[in-house]
């Protein structure tokens, strides 16, 4: 690789690429993928726009990391981004944010007005769904790894599709501060609230979901978690209560990783993090995990010689005058990179 006007051991430049690398997909052992889309946001949107405000926040990481050093010379790259993606989210908004105005107001969508739009947004959403997945596709067959931003959580449904049909029994290491095991929430089949129970429902290859941090969740989620025997859920007031009577987070770690085949794909709900982290999140939760916490399980799953097979990073909403939520996802996708490269060796 010939680094012309990039300096190795410094920051990345602005050339459009997470991170300002200068690597093409073709040459690069890794590529991420982009989800501008949020179209069944429950509470605050936004999170469309986290892949240039990623992009742009990315450039100003140092590209030393103690964790995995040096990872990131086998290429980290960034797939064209599909702005069509954005431009379907930003039509379909308007129709979900209807719908979800009417039902908080106490009305009823089964009227032939409403059952429209909810048709159209869950035909956009499998649209966007498919766009991802062929993306993933497509490069999971060159051999990469790959991961994605998103976008709100329902954008992780391809990836995860595509990475499932190539690794049977593979488990997922969720963090969020929900459970995201709801039926068609709000009538929406993609909902971001739904990508847990969606997977679960179509995706028979995937033999394990261990939710990690979860803390605002309904009692039919709670359930299904109870009674499936493919989700495992840690929640913050286990982990905390744990913690106050004298568990170290090593040994919680442990625990968790223990339930997790050898194969893992990593989901990052970014409201996993305590809310200083990602203030403006869609559907921020008072608790959590903090970044290093978060990190430390990460690498401790890789170092247990368990294999990353993909990731993703999502519900990351930045906003014009605070950077604080895409510096913090620029940096956790930047870790997530080299702790995935560092267990595929």
């Amino acid at each position: 690789m010939v680094f012309d006007f990039f300096n190795p051991n410094g920051v990345g430049i602005g050339n459009g690429n997470y991170f300002g690398m200068p690597f093409t997909p073709e040459e690069a052992r890794l590529v991420l993928l982009s989800a501008p889309w949020d179209v069944t946001s429950s509470y605050g949107a936004g999170s469309a726009y986290a892949p240039d405000a990623i992009i742009e926040a990315s450039t100003q990481l140092d590209f030393y990391d103690p964790v995995s050093p040096d990872e990131w010379r086998k290429g980290i790259a960034t797939a064209e981004i599909d702005y069509s993606i954005q431009e379907n989210s930003q039509r379909l908004r308007s129709d979900a944010e209807r719908v979800i105005e009417h039902l908080e107001d106490g009305g009823d969508a089964s009227g032939e007005y409403f059952a429209r739009k909810i048709r159209r947004i869950n035909e956009g959403s499998a649209r966007m769904n498919d766009s991802i997945y062929r993306q993933a596709e497509k490069w999971l067959s060159e051999g990469k790894i790959v991961g994605l931003v998103g976008g709100d959580h329902s954008t992780s449904y391809g990836i995860i599709r595509a990475v499932a049909e190539r690794n049977e029994g593979i488990g997922i290491l969720h963090f969020d501060a929900h459970c995201d095991l709801r039926d068609t929430y709000e009538g929406f089949e993609f909902s971001h609230a739904s990508i847990m129970f969606n997977v679960l429902r179509d995706m028979p290859r995937v033999a394990k979901i261990v939710e990690v941090g979860v803390r605002d969740f309904c009692d039919e989620e709670a359930a299904l978690a109870r009674s499936s025997d493919r989700v495992e859920m840690f929640g913050d007031d286990m982990f905390a209560r744990a913690k106050f009577e004298g568990r170290t987070w090593a040994s919680l770690c442990a625990e968790v990783i223990e339930l997790l085949p050898q194969k893992i794909y990593i989901s990052m709900d970014i409201d996993a993090l305590s809310i200083e982290y990602c203030p403006h999140t869609g559907t921020p939760v008072a608790g959590g995990l903090s970044f290093n916490e978060a990190v430390y399980m990460m690498d401790c799953a890789a170092r247990s010689g368990r294999e990353i097979v993909g990731f993703d990073v999502v519900e990351v909403v930045p906003k014009m005058d605070d950077h604080i939520d895409a510096m913090v996802g620029a940096r956790m996708l930047y870790k997530m990179c080299g702790i995935a490269l560092k267990s595929n060796r």
